[in-house]
């Protein structure tokens, strides 16, 4: 059955960034949380609270719409699959992304993609992600 990342339980988190370094050193082999598919990030101000930018899991997701190489193709139960091998990196994707969790990696000139594997819901120490049934 597949199944999708949520974040229900944001007023747990601490900002630890377990997470995002889960992630970028899981899925893509650096130590640089910048390399992550989830970002956790402050609001701001004086009492700020912490919010996650992380793939909402689109029935029809805009990103895939907008890849012209077929890198990116609809998951079962939402989201995307990400080919690496077929990505040209045009950066279409992370301009599509509704809610602008694709940024594009300058460096390897491909985007970072949330797949919906549910490593950082392993690594977060607090329960504040999880992984549902869709």
């Amino acid at each position: 059955m597949p199944k999708l990342l949520r974040a229900d339980q944001m007023k747990k988190c601490i900002g630890c960034y377990s997470c995002m370094l889960a992630c970028a050193r899981t899925l893509h082999n650096d130590f640089s949380p910048r390399k992550a598919a989830i970002q956790i990030r402050s609001v701001g101000g004086l009492q700020s609270r912490l919010v996650v930018d992380i793939c909402r899991g689109c029935a029809e997701p805009p990103c895939a719409q907008a890849c012209n190489c077929d890198a990116l193709t609809p998951r079962r139960g939402g989201g995307v699959r990400f080919y690496k091998d077929r990505c040209i990196g045009c950066g279409n994707c992370a301009g599509a992304c509704a809610v602008g969790a694709i940024r594009f990696d300058e460096d390897i000139k491909q985007p970072i993609v949330c797949i919906q594997c549910g490593t950082c819901v392993k690594y977060c120490p607090h329960e504040v992600l999880s992984m549902i049934d869709v």
